[in-house]
């Protein structure tokens, strides 16, 4: 009798570890997206405007630059015929230790107003899971808009791929259909004063990917950033680049994507918004950024500059080509954010620091490091500027330069943009890198020896997070 117990818990346990296998290996070597993502736009001819935000010291008083959250809100009040937002953080979680601009509840007020105002305007609002924390309980401000009749699409995550498949096959085979909603009973990690949530949603967050894309467009005219519309988000440092002309209508392609696989109402909708300084700029989404990353630092060579300032800088890859272009004589400077602060939080330095040690180390000291001085808040810029003779090219938007946001894990929206010598907004932005470099009329950024830190343990680390997925970046 116990040797026919025995081998059925055998087989059962056989069987266990051949559909857990066959579960983490598709989930591993799937690359097939839902169609429309992992998208490469033609290059528009558009009008182009570089906006940014900057949280910085001067004489011992913090200063506060904030262009973008006004550019939104006069984008929602000016818009005629139609608005769509994807955007990842959209709530006012957070610990009230401090206290911040409640920038999630006006926006909501200004799209309610515009509706009320235009009841037939088509008004779509896509976000992430982790608004609702999962599907664990429901967002005041989503639940508003829903009610007069503005479309809310919750992105399914589960259509997309798993970046961390040891994980994802456990929970796949195991947790997957275990409801998320319910009355919770653990504490919110976000905020004490937000609802409680259930053990489900936990085990869905550590599939760790996201709808990481940060999008507003109008008929007139789009916005693609690094900013969260999220309270405690609120005084990042940011960069939103504002684009008109038909790249709007390569957007909204690219939107529809995530409104067709998570359910929603695709919308036909057109721009019709006219051009008069013409730049050219194409978008690039997930695993479309490497790619153009890539091309754009293999094209540099000596005399050119690389001027990059980024809040994670971890793809092993890009690493790899920004040393090899340091030692074709490329001047590479980098701002990078100290990965210190994260909404109460101190984190680790993970990956940032040994990535900038590694930079450094393995450039022979030609690539240039310096640290943002953050104080609280975050260095949350995403943006790669290649600087040759005669033109300037922009890389930028709500993409990381991590495995998860650019090999076709998360979703993620930036611009190509291409600029000459001497356009406006080509000074605009050198002059904008050598402010915060150079820290003209403010103290923004730290020598790299502030946080060197060569620490073998935070390599093997950042190694293994980076090359597993299993990582918060």
């Amino acid at each position: 009798m116990g040797s026919k117990e025995d081998r059925k818990m055998k087989t059962t346990l056989s069987m266990t570890v051949i559909i857990l296998l066959a579960v983490i290996t598709y989930n591993g070597i799937k690359t097939q997206n839902p169609r429309g993502v992992s998208k490469k736009g033609e290059m528009r001819d558009s009008e182009f405007e570089f906006i940014y935000d900057l949280t910085y010291e001067r004489d011992g008083s913090a200063i506060h630059e904030k262009n973008i959250f006004p550019k939104i809100v006069s984008m929602v009040e000016e818009a005629e015929d139609f608005i769509l937002i994807d955007m990842f953080l959209f709530n006012d979680d957070y610990d009230r230790k401090n206290n911040f601009e409640d920038i999630s509840n006006r926006l909501t007020e200004a799209i309610l107003e515009k509706k009320r105002a235009n009841p037939k305007m088509e008004i779509t609002f896509i976000t992430d899971e982790i608004n609702t924390f999962y599907g664990s309980y429901t967002s005041e401000y989503l639940e508003r808009m829903r009610d007069e009749d503005i479309q809310i699409v919750i992105t399914d995550l589960e259509k997309i791929r798993d970046p961390n498949p040891a994980y994802s096959g456990i929970w796949r085979t195991f947790f997957r259909r275990i409801e998320t909603s319910g009355k919770g009973w653990l504490p919110n990690p976000f905020s004490p004063d937000s609802p409680k949530v259930t053990l489900a949603s936990y085990l869905k967050i550590l599939n760790m990917k996201a709808n990481h894309r940060k999008v507003v467009i109008t008929e007139k005219e789009a916005l693609v950033t690094s900013f969260n519309l999220h309270d405690a988000s609120s005084n990042h440092s940011n960069i939103a680049l504002s684009v008109k002309g038909e790249v709007i209508n390569d957007l909204l392609e690219s939107e529809n994507a995530v409104i067709r696989f998570s359910g929603g109402e695709e919308l036909a909708l057109e721009s019709k918004s006219k051009v008069e300084n013409k730049v050219k700029v194409g978008i690039i989404t997930e695993g479309e950024i490497k790619d153009s990353l890539i091309k754009e630092i293999q094209n540099t060579g000596e005399g050119h500059k690389i001027n990059m300032a980024m809040f994670y800088l971890a793809d092993f890859d890009i690493v790899k080509e920004l040393i090899s272009a340091s030692h074709r004589g490329v001047e590479i400077k980098i701002i990078l954010d100290a990965n210190k602060d994260a909404f109460g939080i101190e984190k680790n330095g993970i990956p940032n620091r040994p990535v900038g040690y590694k930079l450094i180390n393995d450039s022979d000291g030609m690539i240039q490091i310096r640290w943002y001085n953050t104080q609280g808040e975050q260095f949350h810029t995403k943006m790669s500027l290649f600087i040759r003779e005669d033109e300037t090219i922009l890389i930028g938007g709500s993409a990381n330069l991590t495995r998860r946001n650019v090999q076709d894990y998360n979703l993620e929206t930036n611009l190509r943009v291409v600029l000459s010598e001497d356009d406006l907004q080509s000074v605009a932005l050198e002059k904008y890198f050598n402010r915060i470099w150079n820290n003209q009329d403010g103290e923004y950024t730290l020598d790299f020896q502030a946080y060197e830190d060569g620490s073998l343990f935070k390599k093997i680390m950042y190694y293994i997070q980076e090359k597993t997925g299993l990582s918060s970046f």
